[in-house]
């Protein structure tokens, strides 16, 4: 296996933990009752997952031009090797949530007393920083996983359009760059296009998804929801994340065919 896929792997299992690891952002939020400060600290680990995001497609993009310089007309198992990298990642990510949401929490306390990025930092860093990190290693418990089908209330519109919507962000940039296997001539124009299939994806998260995630973050402050009912959503929307990347290795072919085509009519 090639080096630039190799890391292309470890930055695709990278992007997909940290976007699952996201969901635990609004529980740290209300738990401790600053949801702004919450999510202007995640945004530096968002930062990290934007510029992993960067180099992942070209990456990608010059293992799919060599192939074609060589003569290789279609490399599937690569891109599904991918696929499986992003659940891989969303599981991992899952399992690291009750870790993360204990880290955050302390940074959220210690940068809202000392209001300082660097020094945050460098108390993180430091051995009391790392012993701190070391005890707050934790799994999600056999009784979290147990009380998850009590959860009645579940809105499974959103639980559906979650896994729709993570399908297509998993295999937007993967469909574009396999669309040139299918139409070598006009591959820079469908490596272009993801936006049509990620258009979808953002349909859905802004007008349903997001929406709905947000009135429940107000109720839990609001005192109209409890948190332990908030935290049982939010394992839903987890889960979704995960199904949806399951879902992606059958839509991946499809959507390739559906730039393919567009890449030529457009």
């Amino acid at each position: 296996m090639a080096t630039q896929v190799i890391i292309v792997l470890v930055l695709t299992m990278f992007i997909n933990g940290m976007t699952t690891i996201s969901y635990a952002v609004r529980l740290v939020g209300v738990k401790t009752g600053r949801i702004a400060i919450t999510f202007s600290l995640f945004n530096i680990v968002v930062l990290l997952s934007r510029t992993a995001n960067t180099l992942q497609a070209p990456l990608l993009a010059k293992t799919v031009e060599q192939d074609l310089k060589q003569g290789v007309s279609s490399n599937p198992g690569i891109f599904r090797y991918i696929i499986l990298s992003c659940t891989v990642g969303a599981v991992v990510g899952a399992l690291l949530i009750p870790t993360f949401q204990r880290l955050l929490s302390k940074a959220v306390s210690h940068f809202s007393v000392h209001k300082s990025i660097p020094k945050l930092f460098y108390v993180g860093l430091s051995g009391a920083g790392m012993q701190f990190v070391k005890e707050s290693m934790r799994m999600p418990t056999k009784e979290q996983f147990l009380e998850l089908p009590a959860h009645r209330d579940m809105p499974w519109r959103i639980f559906i359009y979650n896994v729709l919507a993570s399908a297509i962000i998993t295999i937007a940039v993967l469909s574009c760059v396999y669309a040139a296997y299918l139409n070598p001539e006009y591959r820079t124009t469908a490596s272009n296009l993801s936006g049509v299939i990620n258009g979808v994806a953002t349909v859905l998260m802004v007008l349903f998804i997001d929406p709905h995630l947000s009135i429940l973050t107000d109720d839990v402050v609001l005192g109209k929801l409890s948190q332990d009912a908030f935290r049982r959503f939010v394992a839903y929307m987890v889960i979704a994340r995960i199904a949806g990347t399951v879902l992606a290795q059958l839509l991946l072919f499809p959507c390739a065919q559906l730039i393919a085509w567009l890449a030529e009519k457009v």
